[in-house]
């Protein structure tokens, strides 16, 4: 358990996303799903805390609002969407557009590319990501997208991406809470984890900070052709 914990708080802090795509998953084959998904998101808010600490200066603050706004409103309509029968059919267009653009992005022709925030953008990316968070749990990918064509540095993509997380988070672990899923069971876990959960934090942070920002970008867009392919496969099979 506490190894799976090490090594999703290394991707995301390193990153500034994708730890989800294999902690819960991971997590559930140790402890019951409804203490592994709380678990996770006390997890986030840590590593979203200590890097927005650590980075504040490269937070892109303005993205940040008008992204976390519209996440809010796009949430309801992902969790209507959780039991929408249309479900399997939404969940696949969503994963085929998602790898179509890490496809486009990673064979060499020129990605599309945002010189300057821009409100229309801004709010269609933070709502996609709600619905992405409200049905699947999966906010990333709206964001992730957003970043590279805004053509964000390493250091500002994980700062900006945390700045998002932090909120969000926040508001998931009340959710929780308020339905009683924050039982002592997950305090305990995360109280295990929290040794390991520390210097992968810092050692992502080192990580970041040395990577070229082309290599950077490749790792961004295979994580998120990772994320697609998943989600592609859930569809498929009628996972939720």
């Amino acid at each position: 358990m506490l190894l799976i914990v090490f090594f999703a708080t290394l991707i995301r802090s390193a990153f500034g996303f994708g730890e989800a795509l294999a902690a819960v998953p991971l997590l559930a084959f140790f402890m019951p799903l409804r203490v592994a998904a709380p678990l996770a998101v006390l997890v986030s808010i840590t590593i979203a805390g200590i890097v927005v600490a650590q980075d504040w200066k490269k937070i892109h603050f303005h993205s940040t609002g008008w992204l976390v706004l519209p996440t809010l409103f796009g949430i309801p309509l992902g969790l209507l969407l959780l039991t929408s029968s249309h479900q399997r059919t939404v969940k696949g267009a969503l994963a085929a557009l998602i790898i179509a653009f890490s496809a486009y992005s990673l064979s060499g022709s020129t990605p599309l590319e945002l010189r300057s925030d821009h409100r229309a953008w801004l709010l269609f990316f933070g709502f996609a990501a709600g619905v992405l968070g409200g049905a699947y749990g999966m906010n990333g990918p709206p964001l992730v997208i957003y970043g590279s064509m805004r053509r964000w540095s390493a250091q500002h993509f994980r700062a900006t991406l945390q700045a998002y997380f932090l909120p969000a988070s926040m508001l998931g672990m009340t959710g929780y809470w308020l339905s009683g899923l924050w039982v002592h069971a997950v305090t305990r876990y995360y109280l295990l984890a929290l040794p390991v959960m520390l210097p992968a934090i810092f050692l992502g942070r080192v990580i970041n900070h040395r990577l070229r920002a082309e290599v950077f970008m490749k790792y961004v867009y295979v994580g998120l052709g990772a994320i697609g392919v998943v989600l592609m496969v859930q569809a498929i099979n009628g996972r939720i």
